[in-house]
């Protein structure tokens, strides 16, 4: 007799039937102490054939017993594990039957409450285990915002809120005022390939916010340690802060090792660290009084 007129019968007999005939073949399959391929792929045709038939229950029991099994029969245990995760949940932690490519395929449509149970496997792969990390990590930064805002009874001190929080932060990095990215770099980049000193310090002092002297001395120093924290001040990328560098201190960057050199120096400085040291110039220039702002400076021209 075939498993389809196992089904055929079973289906004759009723629900509860179904369940009986799908519990007994799950718990006939497990006792195996060697399975072969024929009987994993009977069980795999019979119980997949049940599957819609019967209750939440017997696809639990399922679920824990072939979590043991090894080898599984595959199709049946794909199909629990993409069962809520109060049924899938011993499949996910244990069953080899699931690959890595399947783990992620869950995670992706499941989202994090299989990942939980993922992350609880042995020997997890070291990618799948970061990418639930993340996935961790932003859902409890979700929950943190939504749960600050219900705090708020009023929501227009919310909006208050967030609206203080984001001038503190302007004036921890120096009070630089917003620009356009892409605006600021092509302006920095026209002057500097221009070859006239006079548009390289307005072009830097006004993005920078500094006197006409102290841009000046960005790029007629000896190095461009100094161009770089204020590149880095302004957060541009490692390309275009490049491209500035090499038209202001050619020589400096003229081979491979010194590319090189730069674009480390560039991708490990911080751009907090740049912005204090912006703002330190500043202050500095307030108090020595001699360097002359940008305007005053245009202004007696």
């Amino acid at each position: 007799m075939s498993n389809a007129d196992f089904r055929h019968i079973a289906f004759q007999k009723g629900p509860r039937n179904c369940e009986r005939l799908f519990r007994a073949a799950v718990s006939a399959f497990c006792s195996l102490a060697r399975p072969t391929r024929r009987e994993i792929v009977q069980l795999d045709d019979l119980a997949l054939g049940l599957f819609d038939a019967v209750s939440r229950d017997a696809r639990r029991f399922a679920a824990a017993t072939l979590s043991k099994c090894d080898p599984a029969p595959p199709g049946l245990v794909r199909r629990l594990a993409e069962e809520p995760v109060d049924i899938a949940a011993p499949l996910l932690v244990r069953s080899r039957a699931l690959s890595d490519v399947d783990l992620i395929a869950l995670i992706a449509r499941h989202g994090l409450p299989h990942a939980r149970a993922i992350a609880r496997r042995d020997h997890l792969h070291p990618a799948i285990a970061a990418l639930i990390r993340a996935l961790v990590a932003r859902a409890e930064s979700a929950a943190e915002i939504a749960a600050r805002i219900e705090e708020d009874d009023d929501p227009l001190e919310a909006i208050r809120r967030q609206l203080r929080e984001v001038m503190r932060e302007a004036g921890r990095s120096g009070g630089t005022p917003a620009q356009d990215p892409t605006l600021l770099y092509a302006r920095l980049r026209e002057a500097a390939l221009s070859e006239n000193a006079h548009t390289v310090v307005e072009a830097l002092s006004a993005a920078l916010g500094i006197s006409a002297a102290r841009a000046r001395r960005l790029f007629q120093g000896t190095g461009y340690g100094d161009l770089l924290t204020g590149l880095r001040a302004l957060e541009l990328k490692a390309e275009e802060a490049f491209l500035l560098t090499a038209a202001l201190f050619p020589a400096e960057v003229a081979h491979p090792a010194a590319i090189r050199l730069f674009l480390e120096r560039y991708g490990v400085a911080s751009p907090q660290a740049a912005r204090e040291r912006l703002a330190r110039w500043r202050e500095e220039e307030g108090q020595g009084g001699a360097a002359a702002p940008l305007h005053s400076a245009a202004s007696t021209r």
